[in-house]
C-alpha cells in the first residue's frame, strides 16, 4: 500500500525487452537504499525492484502492466514519481494507494494561476461513479484532490512543493496519465452494483 506522497522522482536510464515483457533501470537518489523484491510506486504503479546497481535499480513490467498504463510509451529520459510502501505507523498524509492502476486519462487543460496550477483531465463512461468534488483521486502516484466536476472532466490543483517535486512539471496537454479511483469509493460502488444485481 502506499499514500500518494512522493519521495523522490527517477529518470528511465534503459528498457530491454525480454519478450513481452520490460525490463527497466531507473537513477533515482533512492535507489541504493531499495533492496531486492521491494514493491515502490512507479508513476503509481507498484512495481518490484529486482536488481540494486549504484544509483539505479530496475524493474519488471509485465504485458498486462504494459497494456493498461502509461508504460505502453516509455521511453528512456522520462522522469518516474516514486514512492515507498508505507507501514501500519506511516503517517497517512495522502489517502490508501494499492498501486493498481485503473486506467490512463489524457490532461486536457492545464492552467498556470501564478502560483498554483489546475490540470483538466477527460472522464471516459463507466468511471463517472469514482470520482466526487473534494474526493481523492491518484494520478501517477500522487494524491490529489478533485477541485472541480464537469459532465466528462474534472480539475485538479496543484501547488508549488507538488509541481516542482514531481512530474507534473514535465506533463503536457494531451498526454496520457495513469489513475486509480479511490479505494473505498470503488468497494461501496461495488455492494451497490451487486446488490442490484441480486435484487
Amino acid at each position: 500500500m502506499f499514500s500518494g506522497i512522493i519521495i523522490d522522482t527517477g529518470i528511465v536510464r534503459r528498457i530491454e525487452n525480454n519478450g513481452t515483457t520490460k525490463l527497466v533501470t531507473i537513477e533515482s537518489s533512492i535507489s541504493n537504499s531499495l533492496v531486492i523484491d521491494q514493491s515502490i510506486a512507479h508513476d503509481g504503479v507498484c512495481l518490484t525492484v529486482i536488481k540494486v546497481e549504484t544509483g539505479l535499480h530496475q524493474v519488471e513490467i509485465v504485458n498486462e502492466t504494459l497494456s493498461k498504463t502509461t508504460f505502453q510509451f516509455l521511453e528512456t529520459g522520462k522522469t518516474m514519481n516514486l514512492e515507498k510502501s508505507i507501514s501500519l505507523t506511516t503517517l497517512l498524509d495522502g489517502h490508501l494507494i494499492q498501486g493498481h492502476v485503473d486506467t490512463t486519462l489524457v490532461c486536457q487543460k492545464i492552467k498556470d494561476l501564478n502560483g498554483s496550477w489546475t490540470f483538466q483531465f477527460n472522464l471516459p463512461d463507466g468511471f463517472e461513479s469514482l470520482v466526487i468534488p473534494h474526493g481523492s483521486i491518484c494520478i501517477n502516484g500522487v494524491s490529489l484532490t478533485i477541485a472541480n466536476l464537469y459532465d466528462r472532466t474534472f480539475d485538479v490543483a496543484i501547488i508549488p512543493y507538488t509541481y516542482h517535486h514531481t512530474n507534473f512539471k514535465h506533463l503536457k496537454e494531451g498526454e496520457p496519465v495513469n489513475v486509480e479511483f479511490d479505494l473505498i469509493g470503488k468497494y461501496i460502488l461495488r455492494q451497490f452494483q451487486f446488490r442490484n444485481l441480486t435484487e
